[in-house]
């Protein structure tokens, strides 16, 4: 079970991510992930949100091998080349993680 700190004194709520999240048990980590699908092909070239859906399968893909979920997910780290990527990266995070239940994150 995870414990998500969202409220911090002094500090504004965050939205769509954690300030921290506890976790007990075994940790898995996960090499970065990119579009590529299961042929080796880049999913959505030119196309952010639909590069972030692939992100997304290949990440789940990967958790269920390691017999986890992306609820188990503790810490995201995003880098991208062009920040206008960041609304289409933000939905899906939305989309992705249970409402206040969002992973510690860096973007770059």
């Amino acid at each position: 079970m995870a414990e998500y700190i969202n409220n911090v004194p002094g500090m504004a709520p965050p939205i769509g991510y954690s300030f921290a999240v506890k976790k007990i048990g075994r940790p898995v980590f996960l090499a970065g992930q990119v579009a590529l699908d299961g042929e080796g092909r880049i999913v959505g070239e030119g196309d952010a949100a639909a590069q972030v859906e692939q992100v997304f399968e290949n990440l789940r893909r990967v958790l269920a091998a390691c017999g986890g979920t992306l609820r188990d997910v503790v810490k995201i780290n995003v880098y991208v080349t062009d920040p206008s990527h960041r609304p289409a990266i933000a939905e899906a995070r939305l989309r992705h993680f249970a409402p206040g239940e969002f992973p510690a994150s860096t973007y770059v």
